[in-house]
C-alpha cells in the first residue's frame, strides 16, 4: 500500500546526514531539531503554535485534557473512523457520542451532529477522513451557538486546505480550537517511528497543551496539572524536517494518482470513485472506492493474488466494536457508516507509484469486474 523504502531512497542522503548529526549531538530529547521542526511546521500551516508529541493518539488525549473536560461530558465524533478518536474519549471517562457520516465524502454529517447535541455536550471531534476536510464552517457555527470546543483530527489530511465561503483559507488542523495529527510512517507526512503534533492559534490553550504533554509542568519540578509524558524525539524531528519540505510534492503526486484512478474507472458502474468536497482540497491519504454489487472479499483476494494490495478502512463501525458496545446504539442506527463498512476498499496510494504499476492496478481491478460480469 505504501512504498516507504523508495520514498526514503529519494531523500536518503539528506536523511542519513540529519540522523547522524543528531546522534553526534546527543541531543535526543527536545533538541534543536525538535524546535526547528516545530517552527517550520508552524510556518507551513500558518498557525501560531505547534506542540510536538509522541503520536497522534497522544495528541488527541492531550488536546482533550487541556480542554478541562470532566468525566461524563459528551464528545461527538464520527462512527466511521479509526478507533483512536473514540479511544481517548473513553480513556478520559468522557462519553463518546457517535454520529453517522456523509455517504459521499465519508466525513462527519453536520445534521447528525446538530441532532446529537445535548446539555452535556462539550466538544466536537471532526475527523478529516482519507485526506479532505469536514464541513468546518457549519461545524464552527454549531460550536459557537452551543459553546462547544472543536478538536480536529487531521491525521489523514495534513496539507489539505479549507476554503470558507468568504474566500478565507486555512490549513486542515488550524481551523478549530485545536488540531491533532499523527506522523505514523504511512501518513502523508510520516517519520521513521512514531510521532504526532497538536496545533492551535490560542496562546492560553497552547501553554496548557505544552504543560500537559510534559508531566503537567509549568516549570521543571512544578506540576500544576495532571499530565502525561509525550515527546517527539530529535531523530524523528530531523526526518520530519526533511520530509516537510517535500510534503506539497508528495500530495501533488497523490492527486495525480487519484486522477489516474478516476479516469480509469469513470465508466465502470460497479465502482464509485471518491467525491471531492468543493470547500476542501484533497491530499488522498487513501483512495477509497465504493463497490456496487461486487463481492468485496473475492475482489480483495483476486487483487492480492495478482500482486495488488487492497485494504478495507474500516470493516466494522465503532458502535459495533466489542469495546464500544453501548445500549444507546444498535445495528442499523448508522445506516451510512454500516453500508460503507460493507462496501469500501482502498487501492494503493503513495508517492512512488509509476505508470507501469498504475496500469497494472487499474487493469487488474477491471479484469476482476469483467470476470464477474460474465
Amino acid at each position: 500500500m505504501v512504498d516507504l523504502v523508495s520514498q526514503y531512497e529519494r531523500v536518503q542522503e539528506e536523511i542519513d546526514k540529519a540522523v547522524i548529526d543528531v546522534i553526534r549531538s546527543s541531543a535526543y530529547i527536545n533538541g534543536p531539531e525538535v524546535k526547528d521542526f516545530q517552527k517550520e511546521l508552524e510556518d507551513y500551516l500558518d498557525v501560531k503554535h505547534v506542540i510536538p508529541c509522541a503520536n497522534g493518539t497522544d495528541a488527541l488525549q492531550i488536546a482533550m485534557m487541556a480542554m478541562d473536560l470532566k468525566p461524563g461530558d459528551e464528545v461527538i465524533t464520527s462512527d466511521f473512523t479509526y478507533v483512536a478518536t473514540a479511544e481517548v474519549i473513553a480513556l478520559l471517562q468522557l462519553t463518546p457520542v457517535l454520529v453517522d457520516v456523509d455517504p459521499d465524502t465519508f466525513n462527519i454529517d453536520v445534521d447528525a451532529v446538530k441532532n446529537a447535541i445535548t446539555p452535556k455536550t462539550k466538544a466536537i471531534v471532526p475527523v478529516h477522513l482519507f485526506g479532505q476536510c469536514s464541513q468546518m464552517e457549519e461545524l464552527l457555527d454549531l460550536a459557537s451557538k452551543h459553546n462547544l470546543h472543536v478538536i480536529e483530527d487531521t491525521a489523514q489530511a495534513i496539507g489539505a486546505t479549507y476554503s470558507f465561503k468568504s474566500g478565507k483559507e486555512q490549513r486542515a488542523g488550524t481551523i478549530g480550537d485545536i488540531g491533532c495529527t499523527s506522523f505514523f510512517p504511512s501518513k502523508n507526512l510520516g517519520c521513521f517511528g512514531d510521532g504526532g503534533a497538536i496545533f492551535t492559534n490560542n496562546d492560553e490553550i497552547a501553554e496548557k497543551l505544552r504543560c500537559v504533554a510534559n508531566h503537567g509542568q509549568t516549570r521543571r519540578y512544578y506540576h500544576d496539572y495532571v499530565g502525561v509524558n509525550s515527546r517527539l524525539d530529535s531523530i524523528q524531528a530531523a526526518i520530519l524536517r526533511i520530509k516537510l519540505r517535500h510534503l506539497d510534492e508528495y500530495n501533488k503526486r497523490r492527486n495525480e494518482t487519484a486522477s489516474f484512478y478516476d479516469d480509469a474507472f469513470k465508466d465502470v458502474p460497479e465502482l464509485t470513485t471518491p467525491k471531492r468536497f468543493e470547500q476542501s482540497t484533497h491530499v488522498f491519504h487513501q483512495y477509497t472506492l465504493k463497490l456496487n454489487g461486487l463481492d468485496r472479499e473475492k475482489m480483495q483476494a483476486y487483487l492480492m493474488d495478482h500482486g495488488v494490495p487492497a485494504m478495507i478502512y474500516y470493516p466494522v463501525p465503532l458502535h459495533l466494536q466489542k469495546a464500544y458496545r453501548d445500549s444507546r446504539y444498535n445495528a442499523g442506527d448508522f445506516p451510512v457508516t454500516e453500508d460503507l463498512c460493507e462496501r469500501v476498499v482502498s487501492l494503493p496510494m503513495q508517492t512512488e507509484l509509476d505508470q507501469e504499476q498504475l496500469n497494472h492496478i487499474t487493469e487488474t481491478v477491471k479484469s476482476f469486474i469483467k470476470q464477474q460480469r460474465s
